[in-house]
């Protein structure tokens, strides 16, 4: 006898739909509560300040890096595979980095948490694409990510409330049952693979060469001034693309940066990950910093952003195909106009207050920079797509904070990017003195990310609108 459907979704789709929101929850959750126990990590392990930010860059650097081979190895070797290998690694290096003895034992610990982290994401948006029906993988995903989204919430207090009334080796321990509990979710979904790509081997050439840049890339914007990373992004990624070119099978399909409206979301979703990612850290540093409030009153005073950013992954989730990209355009101009108006306020209410409308913006535009790029490309190449995105997500972030560092006085050092995609420590440069972070380039970014959106929308949207008039016409003149 056949299990009933629930909520419209078949029993393995709601497996492959638990496996991706526990598993982003699992991550999201290990990097917001990681950030408030560093300063008691290095009190403990009494490791060098020079070396302490690598707990958190180690992490970015490969989880980043190596997300666009990740999304190609789920595509040839199984999604629910490579989802459940990335649990299980993230989950037993987590266990390592609660265990380290050592500094340089939990950079290193961490570093293989990231391929962990590499291989959830991309492998778990393509397994639940490729899951569900068509037309319902954008709502089961949405749901998905709002569900992770409480992450957000959560995760700063329990990092804050282990690492100060336990350990921090607590906040490490607390994601091995979440990363347990994804490994056995993925392992009840149905699997799948791309079936026209099953005799061709790994791109080793292209997956190298896209590794190299990638890293290349994180570590300039770490360190603006060190213009070597640059043109060793440079370099390596010229010969990436000649590797994609001659590849018969090659890594990243070229022809998918010639697909507009992906292009158009994963780079409109980069500038809202980055305005959510100043969002998330400039809100409660102002509080603290510029209006003189404790820690336990930021913390509740951030609620309501954080709580509004989650809740957008579910709307992202019922906005179809042909409206991504005029919904994302308008979310950005939203976005930044509430950056804008936050910024600005002179009062702790007005800037929550701002700060919540701009996080209900980035939140769908950031839900559609996942659901909606899975919607408009090719499934058998899902965990290509999705690789590529995550993967412009994290890099994108630290040139956001980067710039704001520039402009704040200070650059933003080593461990500069933290957060599950990307973020930056600004705590050093204000505890030192320095100038408060604006909210100004984030809204400048988002606003001028919705004209350009705004434009492809018109280039792309109203043709078809137009053409489905003139069908329209056709019909009625025959009637």
């Amino acid at each position: 006898m056949s299990v009933p459907p629930v909520n419209g979704l078949r029993p393995p789709v709601r497996w492959a739909q638990a496996a991706l929101a526990v598993g982003a929850f699992c991550v999201q959750l290990d990097s917001f509560a990681l950030n408030p126990a560093l300063p008691v990590v290095r009190a403990d392990l009494h490791g060098s300040p020079a070396v302490v930010p690598w707990v958190v860059s180690g992490y970015l650097l490969a989880a980043g890096a190596l997300m666009p081979a990740a999304g190609r190895l789920a595509d040839l070797y199984g999604r629910r595979r490579m989802l459940t290998l990335g649990a299980v690694l993230f989950g037993v290096s987590a266990a390592l980095c609660a265990l380290a003895p050592t500094l340089p034992f939990l950079v290193a610990a961490r570093v293989a948490q990231g391929v962990g982290g590499a291989l959830i994401m991309p492998a778990g948006l393509a397994l639940l694409t490729n899951a569900s029906p068509p037309g319902q993988g954008r709502r089961a995903t949405g749901r998905a990510l709002g569900l992770a989204g409480a992450a957000t919430v959560c995760g700063p207090f329990l990092g804050g409330v282990l690492a100060q009334s336990a350990s921090w080796r607590a906040v490490f321990w607390l994601t091995v049952p979440f990363a347990a509990a994804t490994a056995w979710l993925a392992r009840r979904a149905d699997e799948s693979r791309d079936a026209s790509a099953a005799q061709s081997p790994l791109d080793v050439a292209g997956a190298w060469t896209a590794t190299g840049a990638l890293l290349c890339l994180a570590r300039w914007l770490e360190h603006v001034g060190g213009w070597g990373w640059a043109v060793g992004a440079v370099l390596l990624g010229a010969l990436f693309v000649r590797a994609e070119r001659r590849a018969p099978a090659p890594l990243v399909d070229l022809a998918l940066f010639r697909n507009l409206p992906y292009v158009t979301l994963t780079a409109a979703g980069a500038v809202a990950n980055a305005a959510t990612v100043a969002l998330l850290y400039v809100l409660p540093l102002t509080l603290q910093q510029g209006r003189g409030w404790g820690a336990l009153g930021a913390g509740v005073a951030f609620l309501a952003p954080a709580a509004a950013l989650a809740v957008g992954g579910p709307v992202a989730g019922r906005v179809r195909p042909g409206a991504a990209v005029p919904v994302m355009a308008s979310c950005l101009a939203g976005a930044g106009g509430a950056l804008w108006v936050a910024g600005a306020a002179t009062g702790p209410s007005a800037l929550v207050v701002a700060s919540t409308g701009a996080a209900v913006a980035l939140g769908v535009a950031g839900g559609l920079a996942l659901t909606g790029t899975q919607a408009v490309v090719r499934r058998e190449r899902a965990g290509e797509a999705s690789g590529v995105t995550k993967s412009v997500l994290t890099v994108t972030a630290g040139l956001g904070l980067a710039l704001m560092g520039a402009g704040a006085g200070g650059g933003v050092g080593a461990g500069g990017l933290v957060g599950p995609d990307g973020a930056g420590d600004l705590v050093g440069r204000m505890a030192g003195g320095g100038v408060l972070p604006s909210l100004a380039l984030p809204a400048v970014g988002c606003l001028l990310g919705a004209v350009l959106a705004a434009a492809v929308a018109v280039v792309t949207v109203v043709p078809g609108l137009r053409g489905a008039g003139r069908g329209r016409g056709r019909r009625r003149g025959r009637g």
